[in-house]
This record gives structure tokens, sequence and C-alpha cells, in this order.
């Protein structure tokens, strides 16, 4: 039997998705986050050493690592797909293979990092200590986050709306795993973003994928999707 463990407000949502837009079944365990540190609990240690989330059992195959786990399930369940999701794996050498290993690795090498860092800069002032540290703490967030981190969130919110712009899918016009890989971090750019209506394509995707039957499935058995700040 297929096993998502799965963390709440975390990367194994878009695990959940895929999963229903494959109709293979699974079953789901559920993860709560430490209320004080927003960590994921020890129990996941036991599943994977690494103590993270997404993570699946299948019989005794144990993965780990969104994108890892997205190759896994296609590679094994893609042949039982319906046809409309026969380009999950675009066809190897072409345009949209291409476009799609790019954005599988984009997700989580390039994008996912500068989301985070704002996220922890973010929170970083709001954080108990003494009140003659934040000040401090809050004008060294700022730096940071003006100098470092918004530039960068910036370049990588225009780069996916350009994109977007002229894709209706992000490895072309159909759905592919790279669509899935990038779902949570679209999702957190989005809430991260200064100013969201700034993004009519980024917003428009997420609506094309918030209008799939699958995604509405996977966000009633798994929860909300992204942790505010």
């Amino acid at each position: 039997m297929l096993t998502v463990h799965h963390l709440e407000t975390s990367r194994s949502q878009r695990i959940l998705w895929l999963l229903e837009e494959l109709g293979v079944p699974y079953e789901l365990r559920r993860y709560q986050r430490d209320p004080a540190s927003r960590l994921a609990p020890p129990e996941l240690k036991r599943v994977h050493p690494l103590g993270k989330s997404p993570v699946i059992t299948d019989s005794d195959i144990v993965v780990a690592e969104s994108g890892a786990i997205i190759e896994y399930l296609v590679e094994r369940y893609g042949h039982q797909a319906p046809s409309e999701l026969s380009h999950l794996e675009p066809l190897r050498g072409t345009q949209e293979h291409r476009e799609c290993r790019f954005w599988m690795h984009y997700a989580e090498g390039s994008l996912m990092n500068w989301l985070v860092m704002k996220l922890v800069f973010d929170t970083i002032p709001r954080q108990p200590m003494p009140f003659f540290v934040r000040p401090i703490a809050r004008a060294l967030c700022k730096r940071v986050q003006q100098r470092l981190v918004a530039p960068n969130v910036q370049t990588a919110l225009a780069f996916m709306e350009a994109h977007l712009a002229e894709h209706r899918w992000f490895a072309g016009e159909h759905l592919s795993m790279a669509d899935f890989q990038m779902s949570f971090a679209v999702e957190a750019a989005l809430v991260r973003s200064e100013n969201e209506n700034a993004w009519p394509h980024l917003i428009a995707y997420r609506q094309r994928m918030h209008e799939r039957a699958a995604y509405q499935r996977a966000l009633s058995k798994g929860g909300p999707v992204i942790m505010q700040s």
C-alpha cells in the first residue's frame, strides 16, 4: 500500500495533488507541526532519517524529496493516468521536456531558497527576545530583506510571470511533472509577494490549478497549503 506521510502546510501537498490526478489509491498519515517551533515532529524520523515531509512508502520502498517522489510516481503509475495526463513526462529531446526538467530543478534549487529566507526574516522580529534587542533585530532583518532577499524574490516573480505569459503550464500547453513541483512554490511566492496583483499570469496559473477537481480533493484531504507568516 502506498502511504503519504503528510506534514501540515508543507510541500507534501504537491504529492497529494499528483496522486489525486493519477487516481492511485493511497493512505494518508498526517503529522502536525510543533506549535512553538513550527518544525516537523520527531515521528517523521522513524520513516526517513531526515525527518522531513514529503516522504512516501510504497511497500518496502521509501522515497523522500518532492522531485524524486514525483518522478517515482510518474515512472511507476503514470501508465494508468487518464489520457489528459499523457504529457506528465514530456517526450525526451523536445523543448517541453527541457522546460519540464528546468522547472523541476528551479523550484527547489533557486526559488524556494529565497522564499524561505523571506519567511525567516519576516518572522525573526516577532520572536521572543529582550526588549533592547528587538530594534536591532528588526533593523538587521529589514536591511537583509531590502538588499538581498526582496530583489531576488522580485526577480523570480518577474521570471515566472514572463514565462506564464507565453505558456499555459510550465512545460507548455500540457500539465507535466513540473507543475506539481512548482505548485507549492507558486502558492508561496504569491503569498510572500508585496503586491500579488502585480502578477496576473501567475494568478491565472494558480486559478487553473485551483479549478482542477484533483487539486480540490488534495486540499480537502491535506489542509491549507501555505503557512502564513
